[in-house]
């Protein structure tokens, strides 16, 4: 596992605003219809904790999301100065900085649908050059943004969806989206039991040691 950094939100980063959907006021019980469930293949990763068997891949237990760490690469703590919390937690590889989050979703599935449909629209707005494709999971975006590239995937399952973004060097973009998929396959989700508004973030906590690590920063400034 690499070692860890932290990295003060700026508006440029690495997906900028592209970076989470918004949370809205219906609640994940309700789903979206009753046209059958939009949810993804996950026989093989990623996992539900409640599925999932120990398989001795070294993760970081983030509370609502445990994420593999390639060996080589780094942990980057990104601090949200203003809510005074995590406002997420990034991987850095070779072939770029990779960003797992999880959130609230309809037992049916089909919130991808909807925020992947919405991103490409915003990331067009923006100017990027985007195409969409189909992946392991379904629906990828892959987006050009100056000289970064940009690949989204989504997973949905009853009650959450995961999103891994990867952005890097177009010289890497190839390779930068099977890194993405491994990882995204690897991860495990802990969505717990409480009742929450669709969209919305699961929370994010650091292991002990990370946490004291990060405050020690802080104080040295």
């Amino acid at each position: 596992m690499g070692i860890f950094g932290r990295k003060r939100r700026t508006e440029g980063g690495s997906a900028g605003r592209h970076a989470a959907p918004e949370a809205d006021d219906t609640f994940e019980d309700e789903g979206y219809g009753e046209d059958g469930s939009e949810l993804s293949d996950v026989s093989d990763g990623p996992y539900d904790v409640a599925d999932f068997s120990d398989d001795g891949i070294p993760r970081i237990d983030l509370g609502s999301v445990k994420v593999p760490v390639p060996d080589g690469s780094q942990v980057q703590v990104e601090m949200d100065p203003e809510a005074g919390g995590v406002r997420a937690v990034h991987v850095v590889t070779e072939q770029g900085q990779i960003t797992v989050s999880a959130y609230a979703a309809p037992r049916s599935g089909g919130l991808w649908r909807e925020v992947s449909s919405e991103l490409a629209d915003q990331l067009r707005a923006d100017g990027a050059k985007v195409t969409l494709g189909r992946g392991v999971w379904g629906l990828e975006i892959s987006a050009i943004i100056g000289d970064v590239a940009l690949r989204f995937v989504g997973v949905d399952r009853p009650r959450w969806m995961l999103r891994g973004v990867i952005a890097g060097p177009q010289s890497e973009a190839a390779a930068a989206v099977e890194v993405l998929r491994e990882i995204v396959r690897r991860t495990i989700v802990d969505r717990g039991d409480a009742p929450m508004p669709v969209r919305t973030p699961l929370t994010i906590t650091l292991p002990e040691a990370v946490a004291e690590h990060i405050a020690a920063q802080q104080e040295q400034g």
